[in-house]
């Protein structure tokens, strides 16, 4: 009995420090999103110069810059000018720490059978997290990114390309490092995110080949990009155009969008020559590359066909790039189940929108698509047995049948 209590007391204390750390992980990575949403939509870089007072221009010591304890340290002011550091700071900072150490919560610490367990599933806990940091790594970087393109796209009506991008890029390094990792006896079969057989895998390593084709096309001037005339309809100070050709840059798109599908097409007859099941590392990064395309497909989808029909531009190119980066960290089941369930918070906020401007000013404002699609994604991921409920409530038989 003593010795039960003893070693289950040991390991709630160890999970105690593990999400500490953990938290403080998140911390810091928010800190660096604090720089990312100030620097990157006023195109400067996120490196250079380290962070400084704005004001008075001096440089931070590292006392001065560590997430949520200095501002309170410093109550809010900087330690040369006293110009007062904006609240906006430490709860970036904290969110970012509650957002990591809460999916670390949800997928390592609830049991199997247990209702929440449906956010991760059994291979998370039987793997815990040293044999499954390159995934929790995956899905953190991808979380802390939709966090940070969605405060910019609501702020800017811009998404930063780099964003998405780096979470896709290192969505690519990570899954295939995570199949080179050890696996527990009783997580043999399983994986986090949706895999996909030699046909799938061989059309996701083609279509990646076509978007590398078409890119090298646009490099060299083969192939025009498209909207590249957008800034001359630009009014000042102003963060859309009225652009009246829209229509004909869909077709600018289409023409670059051939390689990937000719490369989908053929990936997918050369798969269907292999017997059997790709390699761990082959599936791993055929499974996070067709989520990438996937992903992006759905979007671009909608893209192109809602501007040909109303000639005006129905989705933002950057929304292509923050589902594609969904899909490289969740597969390619998440990033299209969230894109429909999308139009509800646009609906919603429509709702709340109207309501709250009725009392307070300022409170009704447009937003762009964007903080829907990613608040979505957050519920699709961080609440996925809720949804499966109301699935099941909704479509009787549906998961079932």
């Amino acid at each position: 009995m003593f010795d039960s209590i003893s070693m289950s007391t040991l390991y709630w204390l160890s999970w105690g420090v593990g999400l500490t750390f953990i938290f403080a992980f998140g911390a810091c990575a928010g800190s660096f999103l604090n720089v990312v949403m100030h620097r990157l939509p006023e195109g400067l870089s996120v490196v250079s110069p380290p962070s400084r007072c704005p004001r008075c221009g001096a440089r931070l010591s590292w006392y001065d810059n560590i997430p949520v304890i200095s501002w309170f340290l410093l109550r809010g002011r900087c330690r040369r000018c006293t110009t007062r550091i904006p609240v906006q700071y430490p709860l970036v900072e904290i969110a970012g720490g509650v957002l990591v150490a809460g999916l670390a919560a949800l997928i390592y610490l609830v049991p199997a059978g247990d209702y929440w367990s449906a956010v991760g599933g059994e291979w998370w806990t039987r793997q815990r997290l040293v044999n499954s940091w390159p995934a929790f790594l995956c899905w953190s970087l991808t979380l802390l990114g939709l966090f940070a393109m969605t405060v910019i796209d609501a702020r800017t009506f811009l998404i930063p390309i780099q964003i998405p991008y780096f979470t896709t890029f290192a969505c690519w390094l990570l899954w295939p490092i995570q199949a080179l990792l050890p696996v527990h006896p009783l997580a043999e079969g399983l994986w986090p995110i949706p895999l996909l057989g030699w046909p799938a895998t061989m059309a996701a390593f083609g279509g990646i080949g076509g978007v590398v084709l078409g890119l090298t096309l646009l490099k060299r001037g083969v192939l025009p990009y498209s909207f590249d005339d957008y800034d001359d309809y630009l009014v000042e100070g102003e963060a859309l155009a009225d652009y009246p050709h829209a229509r004909r840059e869909m077709f600018v798109e289409l023409l670059f969008l051939l390689p990937c599908l000719a490369g989908i097409a053929i990936g997918w007859l050369v798969g269907l020559q292999f017997d059997g099941e790709p390699h761990a590392v082959i599936a791993a990064l055929g499974a996070t590359i067709g989520g990438w395309i996937c992903g992006a497909a759905v979007v671009w989808s909608v893209r192109i066909l809602g501007t040909l029909a109303f000639g005006k531009e129905a989705m933002g190119a950057g929304d292509v790039h923050l589902m594609g980066a969904v899909g490289a960290a969740f597969g390619w089941i998440d990033p299209i189940v969230a894109f429909f369930l999308a139009p509800f918070f646009g609906l919603a906020w429509v709702l709340v929108s109207a309501t709250g401007g009725r009392f307070l000013r300022g409170f009704s404002r447009e937003l762009p698509y964007g903080p829907h699609l990613a608040l979505a994604v957050a519920v699709v991921v961080l609440m996925r047995p809720v949804l499966l409920d109301l699935c099941g409530a909704l479509f009787p038989g549906l998961l079932t049948g």
